[in-house]
């Protein structure tokens, strides 16, 4: 499995494209992935029976937290990312064979929505993220920051009065900057140094990782422009299992790039796939996972559009907390009642901004 072209992985830019690799990535991986192949005999599939997209199976992503997920030899990978998770929660793993892909995925995906990372500086307020090994949200903010080659790029813990001051200077020099932070720690600063800074790109990812109260997306939106000066907020839809990333420009609309695509899975059925329009489980294809598995069934409860653009609408019950965004949505509570059985579980009306480990 090594060696695989990547250009051809990134690419992809039509619908046509993209279903010829996702079937070219399934027979790879049903031959080299071990867990994948076992998860399909448990199926009773075999990968010849698969003749379209819409057959392919996808791993439940809990196999990350109990087996190694990896086409190829185990031995060989060259980071191993894990998932923050929850106090005592086991974390998933990513093995993660070859770092060039990752680094492909996230440097073009960056590149497709804000343009080059060249032309801004990045802040990054990450205290929960850096006080961990092994986070691949670190790893992919640390490479964006080279690529910026700003010198005023930076990482800050808990120094909210550094981050308040290089703020102030960015803005009177009119440099265009990026603010991407946990939600939490993002709320404290904006509560205990607001600033008026129009022209700041605000991106949270992760969430309140049990530091605060939970809150509705908009009043939290709605705090972060009030402390920040801004009009939107961005968010940032990744997480460890997978190697790329979508991104909001703050309207609740997640768009990924052309090789990474959600699709919604029946509530009830998890093999029946949902129509556009309709809340369901989260499953993502992304062919960037090409050295583990690129169809991942993920606790995620969203709906997707005609577009291509999806939303993330709340989580399963007993499915890990995995210190996300959970914020009350009361769409949720309407469409699903306070305990609506969904296959086998509960509906938490929360809303997941981002699993990003």
């Amino acid at each position: 499995m090594s060696g695989y072209p990547l250009d051809s992985l990134f690419a992809v830019r039509t619908p046509e494209a993209f279903q010829r690799r996702c079937m070219a990535v399934f027979h790879r991986q049903a031959e080299h992935c071990a867990v994948y192949r076992t998860y399909m005999d448990l199926l009773d599939l075999h990968p010849s029976q698969v003749c379209s997209l819409h057959e392919i199976p996808f791993l439940p992503i809990s196999f990350f937290k109990t087996h190694t997920v990896i086409s190829g030899a185990s031995d060989a990978a060259q980071a191993v990312f894990s998932s923050s998770g929850t106090t005592g929660a086991q974390p998933s793993q990513h093995h993660v064979l070859d770092l060039r892909v990752y680094r492909r995925s996230f440097s073009d995906g960056f590149t497709l929505f804000y343009g080059s990372p060249s032309d801004y500086t990045i802040l990054a307020l990450l205290p929960s993220y850096l006080e961990r090994q092994g986070s691949s949200l670190v790893y992919m903010v640390e490479h964006l920051m080279r690529q910026s080659g700003c010198p005023d790029n930076g990482f800050f813990m808990h120094d909210f009065a550094a981050l308040s001051r290089s703020l102030h200077n960015l803005q009177q020099r009119g440099q265009r900057t990026i603010l991407i932070g946990v939600t939490y720690a993002l709320l404290d600063f904006a509560e205990q140094y607001p600033c008026d800074f129009p022209a700041l790109t605000v991106m949270e990812t992760g969430g309140m990782k049990g530091k605060r109260d939970e809150l509705l997306r908009d009043e939290l939106h709605r705090r972060l422009c009030s402390g920040f000066g801004v009009t939107k907020i961005h968010s940032e839809y990744g997480m460890t299992e997978l190697l790329s990333q979508a991104y909001s420009a703050g309207d609740g609309l997640f768009h990924s790039p052309p090789w990474m695509q959600v699709c919604i899975r029946d509530r009830y059925d998890p093999f029946a796939p949902a129509p556009d329009g309709v809340t369901g489980g989260v499953n993502i294809i992304d062919l960037a996972n090409i050295y583990s598995c690129a169809f991942i069934e993920t606790q995620d409860l969203g709906r997707r559009h005609a577009d291509g653009t999806f939303e993330i609408t709340g989580r399963y019950e007993q499915s890990d907390l995995r210190g996300c965004n959970l914020m009350y949505t009361e769409e949720v509570r309407r469409a699903c009642g306070e305990q609506g059985a969904i296959s086998g579980h509960y509906l938490k009306d929360d809303f997941c901004d981002c699993c990003e480990g």
